[in-house]
């Protein structure tokens, strides 16, 4: 043990370590690197998975988690990306499969046929192995000498405990003793792929064992059609349309919250359309994929919002609202993954103007509701952001603004829904429950219904023209 003692008694090594921790053995920067690079492809296969199964998981939650974990995971990708660069490693190599076993075992989780193999997958397999890889750096590296990476995995493990927790209590909830038992030899191939890989970081001697691909013998296909659970009782339903009632100057700022947050609640539908787009767009350089699930993520916050603003005001929102998800049905099923890009941006651009974000938040403060006016605050502030994202990887394909802008009009134009045939098919009758959700709210502010706002009803036809003439967007 050393006998060095710190000047008065202040903070050695600038509070890192001690000194005697100092001067222990640690890892090369080639061992230090080959584990990096295993990290990075857990990251980025998890990122993968958890983004890819986003469209066609039903269970709300879970969307929303998923959301989540695979913003967390870019971002943790990112920083073991940019680590690696900076530990004598040109060129990175970081698109390599590290370990062939690695690759089934992560194959297998995407490719999952069920929700409850999916969870068991990644929160009682994948999660735990890169959290205990991460664990196992840090006892072997030498904080001083590697206190970059030190730092990153210290910031890793926080967020992998927060995905274990949300993954832990969703087992809970969904996973029983006879689901597990009959997963059993699935959960038991998943570990043999770890053995034979030496562990996730390869620290361990390798098995041996050959492995066989069960889910993944034949390739993940993508399901692109959104799927929702039974609070989402009629997805088709367009009966009624907030944008038109927002912008409508005879109607008070009050209900008007009520719409904002059926628009925010709405967006559900926007992770369903942008997984899509990075599941299925490759060749991107990774700044690319980190950047769309940032944004990803953020609509899957203001979803959240929605549902904090009428569980705020008591409303239980599955009974009253009917969240259609026809606008991520008809893009993931009509356009191209850069034609869903291009209606992205010109969406976008069309709610940066005064009418657009910046009225939505002028409302929220004009309804005297601080929760309205604080998440339009918020909501305003990541659009700004999602329009850059949109100027950074989409307006760089096009010559000007402006060819971007018509070509993403052009391809929403080209977009049908079926508003008239889902009536006729049975798939919905397009309800007007706006009155219910009105009167209900009225009951919770102690006021009377107004008979204007009460009256009020949409129909989706006049919805792209009336908005053409009012925000500039359709």
């Amino acid at each position: 043990m050393s006998t060095y003692q710190s000047y008065r008694h202040l903070p050695s090594l600038a509070g890192v370590c001690s000194m005697d921790e100092a001067a222990k053995p640690g890892l090369s920067v080639e061992e230090c690197v080959r584990r990096l690079k295993r990290y990075h492809y857990a990251c980025k296969r998890l990122h993968q998975t958890l983004t890819a199964r986003i469209t066609a998981e039903p269970l709300y939650e879970l969307k929303m988690g998923f959301s989540l974990h695979a913003h967390l995971c870019a971002d943790h990708a990112t920083a073991l990306r940019k680590r690696v660069g900076e530990m004598r490693e040109p060129p990175l190599g970081l698109e390599a499969v590290p370990d062939p076993n690695l690759e089934v075992f992560f194959d297998e989780i995407l490719g999952a046929p069920t929700t409850e193999e999916l969870l068991l997958g990644l929160y009682e397999e994948a999660v735990p192995a890169l959290k205990a890889a991460l664990e196992r750096h840090l006892r072997d590296t030498n904080p001083l000498a590697d206190q970059p990476t030190v730092r990153i995995c210290r910031f890793a493990l926080l967020e992998l405990g927060d995905m274990l927790a949300f993954g832990a209590q969703s087992i809970t909830a969904l996973v029983d003793v006879a689901c597990r038992q009959r997963l059993a030899d699935w959960l038991s191939l998943l570990d043999d792929c770890l053995a034979a890989a030496g562990g996730l970081d390869g620290t361990e001697t390798p098995s041996g064992k050959t492995v066989h691909r069960r889910h993944s013998a034949k390739p993940y296909q993508y399901d692109r059609v959104p799927k929702r659970d039974h609070r989402f009782p009629d997805p088709y339903n367009m009966g009624v349309n907030a944008e038109v009632f927002l912008y409508d100057e005879h109607f008070p700022p009050e209900p008007k919250t009520l719409m904002m947050f059926y628009k925010r609640l709405r967006e559900v539908d926007v992770p369903e359309m942008m997984a899509s787009i990075i599941t299925e767009t490759e060749g991107k350089p990774w700044e690319y994929y980190r950047d769309m699930t940032r944004q990803l993520w953020d609509e899957a916050r203001h979803a959240m919002m929605g549902e904090a603003g009428f569980a705020n005001l008591g409303i239980d929102w599955p009974a009253k609202v009917m969240i259609n998800y026809t606008w991520s049905l008809a893009l993931n099923t009509q356009l191209k993954p850069i034609e869903r890009h291009a209606v992205l941006y010109f969406i976008e651009q069309g709610l940066m103007p005064k009418t657009g974000k910046r009225f939505e938040w002028e409302v929220g403060v004009a309804s005297h509701n601080p929760l309205a006016a604080l998440f339009q605050d918020y909501d305003w502030a990541d659009e700004v952001l999602h329009a850059r994202i949109g100027r950074d990887w989409y307006l760089k394909d096009f010559k000007n603004p402006q060819e971007a802008v018509r070509y993403g009009d052009e391809c929403w134009s080209r977009v049908l829904m079926n508003w008239e045939n889902w009536r006729q098919q049975g798939l919905t009758q397009h309800r007007n429950w706006w009155p219910d959700l009105y009167r209900e709210a009225c009951l919770r502010w102690s006021i009377e219904p107004d008979p204007n706002v009460l009256a009020y009803s949409t129909t989706y036809q006049t919805v792209r023209a009336d908005l053409k003439k009012l925000t500039g967007s359709a």
